[in-house]
């Protein structure tokens, strides 16, 4: 016979139910908070950093507070920049969304440090004049004005998951905060002028270059009647063009800063490898197709490990040319000191190695903190993506890039790739069109079912349009406030 169940024990089993409700609870609450408290945590350490760093007297307190902005805005380009390296692998379930970030993260960190810019001749790609500014502490509190407009601009665009251009916010907050510290003579409106023409150019061109690649892969490959013997004869091709292409990238955007070579060393270099990597490539992909059924879904097994290595690339390459962005102004301003005053923020600005590995270490810590609401918005919210489409997204963007840098065009990454995702998405509710026309004897589907079969979702398409148009203005505006504030506040 059971004997009844002790009181005592009882009490004890409600008390402690009580204490695992509360843990429970406790972990609930304390989960959000964990991101910014690191983030938080992260900028403290690099405030207590930065105050021992030796520079000339009076220069303490100023580098301290840009060295803080600094981190702040490296945090936000993490979160919100390095979405679009990883993004398209995230989606095409090349990469779990943990992989991703850690490699993006290590790549990040790694092109910052490794090949990051060591001088930033004129700041924020030349778009100001700092010979005609009043003086040095107009120009110390400009830069801090543009480090903290462009990191408030970020935060909100990444809470309104919007995939922005932390190039162009830069310059928009620079400018601005030029303009009202010196006038309009500050500012040079021409290099502007050709900033505007990029929004309306850059993810033209990427998205028109993902669906030309997208339809040569579509004939070539996966409408042959046999894919796999198609897909061992250009997917070498392919991947040589890639691997060329990516070293062009890295040679003239990164590694040239230590080499000293320019493009025409960088293209060398890119011929070689790509002619390397065909040639290995051939005997690889011959193994990977074998027992290969001959079906679309065999492709995909064949695409996604170079998605692997394009989005590693990619964030290797986002943090060799797009660390300056975080702590170009941060290193004008220890310039400033560093020379003792004199007309030094007129000079080539040099990127210390603890302030590069400010922006360096805030871009990972970003991205591993903040990155993932903006990683699967560009990965998966915008159209859907297969290994295939992923890879052309990947292309498209170093290509176009390239492209642009040759030609001295001040392009955003993040502009290209998310073009090039919209352009892919276009293109085949276009084909898809024109094969349900063509079933139909020319005629049109009713309106409601062009609607239903849309693979583009069109409120990601205002949303990013609107965030990439007002960018410059708002950040310029915004700047230019906080500067007007600072001045008033230490007048």
């Amino acid at each position: 016979m059971a004997l009844p169940p002790d009181p005592q024990w009882k009490t004890l089993d409600k008390d402690l139910g009580r204490i695992g409700t509360l843990e429970l609870a406790g972990r609930h609450v304390a989960r959000p908070l964990l991101a910014p408290g690191l983030a938080l945590a992260f900028v403290a350490i690099v405030a207590l950093g930065s105050g021992i760093v030796p520079v000339s007297a009076g220069g303490g307190l100023p580098v301290i507070l840009a060295s803080i902005l600094a981190a702040y805005l490296a945090l936000t380009i993490g979160a919100n920049d390095v979405a679009n390296n990883v993004g398209p692998a995230v989606g095409a379930r090349a990469l779990t969304l943990g992989g991703a970030l850690v490699l993006a993260a290590v790549c990040e960190m790694a092109g910052a440090l490794i090949a990051g810019s060591d001088v930033v001749a004129t700041i924020s790609d030349g778009i100001i004049h700092a010979e005609v500014f009043p003086s040095e502490g107009a120009f110390v509190r400009a830069m801090m004005a543009a480090l903290l407009a462009t990191a408030l601009w970020l935060h909100l665009a990444t809470w309104a998951g919007a995939a922005v251009s932390t190039t162009h916010s830069i310059i928009g907050g620079v400018a601005g905060a030029a303009l009202a510290a010196a006038g309009p003579q500050a500012v040079d409106w021409g290099l502007l002028g050709v900033i505007s023409l990029s929004w309306v150019v850059s993810p033209l061109v990427g998205g028109l270059l993902a669906a030309a690649l997208l339809a040569f892969i579509n004939h070539a490959i996966a409408e042959a009647e046999d894919r796999i013997a198609a897909a061992r004869l250009w997917l070498p091709v392919l991947m040589a063009l890639m691997a060329g292409a990516f070293t062009v990238y890295l040679g003239a955007k990164g590694l040239a800063v230590h080499t000293g070579s320019g493009w025409r060393t960088a293209l060398g270099l890119g011929l070689v490898v790509a002619l390397l990597t065909w040639g290995g490539a051939r005997p690889l992909v011959r193994r990977q197709a074998e027992g290969l059924s001959n079906k679309r879904k065999a492709l995909k097994k064949l695409f996604s490990p170079l998605l692997v290595v394009s989005a590693a690339l990619l964030s290797f390459g986002h943090g060799a040319s797009d660390v300056s962005n975080a702590v170009a102004p941060l290193a004008a301003i220890v310039g400033v000191y560093s020379e003792g005053g004199g007309g030094a923020y007129m000079e080539a600005v040099g990127l210390p190695f603890w302030v590069m590995a400010i922006g360096g270490a805030g871009i990972a810590l970003g991205l591993l903190l903040f990155g993932p609401r903006l990683v699967l918005l560009v990965g998966e919210e915008i159209t859907r993506l297969n290994p295939v489409r992923a890879f052309c997204v990947a292309l498209a963007t170093a290509v176009a890039v390239i492209a642009a840098a040759a030609m001295g065009l001040p392009v955003s990454s993040t502009h290209i790739a998310v073009g090039a995702i919209f352009g892919l998405g276009f293109y085949r509710e276009w084909r898809e069109a024109a094969r349900g026309r063509k079933l139909r004897g020319k005629a049109d589907a009713p309106v409601e079912e062009r609607h239903r079969r849309r693979l583009v979702r069109r409120s990601h398409v205002l949303t990013m349009l609107t965030a990439w148009i007002i960018t410059v203005p708002l950040t310029a505006a915004l700047s230019a406030g906080v500067f007007l504030l600072l001045s008033k506040l230490t007048a």
